[in-house]
């Protein structure tokens, strides 16, 4: 699938796969909610008013709020595909939002998934 195709579907399509796949592992909607508010900084009732709304999950990312500046230390592979080898900037912004939840549904802790500087 190409890249345009993923970035026109609908945030209200995909946002509930990827909570399907977080509590099919134990973690709750709230948690998905709070690695995609990180990341985004969207609020939590902005996500929820997007599932009602016909947004493209490309416009979900290119319209956030504040985007996370410690998203760069979200590093390793999705889907068999590096990172660090995404060139499309919105791709990888997508990919980031795919690897947090991955991280949640493979228990790590919420401290590491949100990449919290020790003070």
């Amino acid at each position: 699938m190409g890249n345009e195709k993923i970035f026109a579907m609908e945030f209200a399509k995909i946002y509930p796969l990827l909570i399907a796949k977080a509590e099919k592992k134990g973690r709750s909607r709230a948690e998905v909610d709070e690695v995609t508010c990180w990341l985004t900084g969207y609020a939590p009732e902005d996500l929820a008013r997007f599932l009602t709304e016909s947004l493209p999950y490309g416009d979900f990312f290119r319209k956030a709020p504040q985007m996370n500046e410690n998203r760069s230390l979200i590093t390793g592979s999705v889907c068999g595909v590096k990172l660090a080898e995404i060139e499309d900037p919105l791709m990888l912004e997508l990919r980031r939002l795919d690897k947090l939840v991955d991280e949640l549904a493979k228990g790590k802790p919420m401290e590491k998934i949100l990449r919290r500087q020790e003070k």
